[in-house]
């Protein structure tokens, strides 16, 4: 017969041609469930290492939920000549009249006290202030709290004798007393109130840099001054200058 006969089965049946697998195909349709689900892991993820004590417009101030937080309300600007000395109602303060001058807390460890007024002003700035009871920590407990202020900008750290507690943390217009610098609070007071855009306190995008000579010297600051005060302290609802510094400085 004239042409090729076609291959029939047993039933006499024409036989199935062979059929491709397409192996392009399915490898095409692997990859892209593999980038599917890749990127939703990584998007689950960020999303279960969100720290719920991190501030965001629904929660602007996640330090209330922090057991044994303090605060208490301070209307900030109000600056004291660094001769003078403020009553504060709260040892360390946090909040109140302050020096014109602010205390650098741009990751600054202070191995001595430092004046209050100066640390307070700063505070106004965003800057946490880790304080310490000298006679009760240091070694590796002092080693712990440093390695959290070192490089970081917005903090601060400075020995504080007399403490009621070992570890006293302040931002302005709060506080928590602690006896162990591994409690998990100290990371959630920091997490909530370094920085906090939502206006936490008085001066948002302030800086933490000391203003330089004849302000105040990151390397010899103004001597520590705890109580009793002196009967000319100034009261906590002291005005004093608002706006820029009585010093001259800015802020």
């Amino acid at each position: 017969m004239a042409g090729a006969r076609k291959r029939t089965t047993s039933a006499g049946r024409a036989a199935p041609k062979n059929r491709q697998v397409p192996w392009l195909l399915i490898g095409s349709l692997v990859v892209i469930l593999a980038l599917v689900g890749g990127i939703g892991f990584f998007l689950f993820d960020r999303s279960s290492q969100i720290s719920p004590w991190r501030p965001s417009e629904d929660n602007r101030d996640p330090s209330l939920a922090i057991p044994g937080i303090v605060t208490a309300a301070y209307e900030g600007q109000h600056h004291v000549l660094p001769e003078q000395r403020v009553a504060y109602d709260r040892l360390p303060p946090f909040g109140g009249p302050h020096d014109g001058y602010w205390a650098a807390c741009n990751g600054q460890v202070y191995p001595q006290p430092v004046r209050n007024e100066n640390m307070v002003h700063a505070l106004e700035h965003g800057a946490v202030w880790i304080a310490y009871d000298p006679a009760r920590v240091s070694g590796a407990a002092l080693d712990t709290l440093t390695a959290k202020v070192s490089g970081q900008n917005q903090m601060m750290i400075s020995p504080y004798p007399g403490l009621d507690q070992p570890i006293s943390l302040q931002s302005w217009g709060h506080q928590l007393k602690l006896t162990d610098p591994t409690d998990p609070r100290l990371d959630q007071f920091v997490t909530s109130l370094k920085g906090n855009p939502f206006g936490v306190f008085p001066e948002v995008g302030a800086s933490c840099d000391a203003l330089g000579a004849g302000a105040f010297d990151p390397a010899d600051p103004p001597r520590f001054d705890p109580p009793p005060y002196p009967p000319n302290a100034l009261p906590m609802d002291y005005q004093g200058t608002s706006g820029a510094g009585a010093t001259g400085g800015a802020g």
